[in-house]
């Protein structure tokens, strides 16, 4: 009951069109809770995604500028490219479109644009692929996995977590602003741990950035591969940086 409380709200405000699957199962849903919970192994507590430098520069010192990045970088950046990359995956799941599937993993693994974000999708990619196939196996995640290695092609978490949650039958909708809840939370907590902020301050950098999650998720499902790009320089400047910092926590 629970899960159609949330479906049934989603409807009501737009997030889901009425004609979209949501039949998924309460199963399917904790799922979801697994796969983009911080138990999940794939190694995403050692990346900042450039934030580092931006906090070691003064780019980045508060909660409000905190925010302010994580804002632009989703609705102009990396998040909005990852948003699109999901959804993509997702509907190639859907339609069981093996072909277009192996072009959009394809093309998600070369759109990066630094060294520092291809190693950081790269490993949490591959853990995570790793994982779902020993403990929720999948023959579209199995071939998916086959096709990437036999053309030395490194997965990335939008296309992996696109594929799995479609095969589960979890509405587009609901999964791919999970997936951007998760990618917005982990760059947060190294927030702060960097800057540092309290954990209040934390939760409250993720209340506002809610807005612009849904309407990243709900801009990318009218998009395609086609209407891929960034606005967010900085962030591809920071990660530039990053790489040649002098005292680093994190990888990225």
């Amino acid at each position: 009951m629970a899960v159609m409380a949330i479906i049934t709200t989603m409807k009501t405000l737009g997030i889901i069109m009425s004609d979209e699957r949501c039949d998924f199962s309460p199963l399917a849903f904790l799922r979801l809770q697994s796969w983009l919970s911080p138990a999940f192994p794939t190694g995403s507590y050692s990346y900042s995604h450039g934030l580092e430098w931006a906090v070691e520069a003064g780019h980045v010192h508060d909660r409000e500028s905190l925010v302010d990045w994580l804002d632009a970088d989703l609705r102009y950046g990396s998040g909005r490219n990852e948003a699109i990359f999901f959804i993509e995956a997702w509907r190639c799941a859907i339609k069981d479109n093996r072909p277009k599937l192996f072009q959009i993993a394809e093309l998600a693994a070369v759109y990066r644009g630094t060294s520092e974000f291809a190693l950081e999708t790269a490993q949490q990619a591959t853990a995570g692929l790793a994982t779902l196939r020993q403990v929720w196996p999948d023959c579209v995640l199995d071939w998916l996995s086959s096709s990437l290695r036999e053309g030395r092609v490194q997965p990335t978490p939008a296309v992996v977590l696109g594929v799995r949650s479609a095969r589960q039958g979890i509405p587009v909708a609901v999964a791919s602003v999970a997936y951007l809840h998760n990618y917005v939370a982990n760059l947060v907590i190294a927030g702060v741990r960097l800057i540092p902020l309290g954990q209040v301050g934390g939760q409250l950098s993720i209340a506002a950035l809610e807005d612009a999650i849904l309407v990243t998720s709900a801009q990318a499902e009218e998009a395609t591969i086609d209407d891929l790009g960034s606005a967010a320089f900085m962030v591809d400047l920071a990660s530039m940086a990053h790489e040649t910092q002098y005292t680093r926590l994190f990888r990225s």
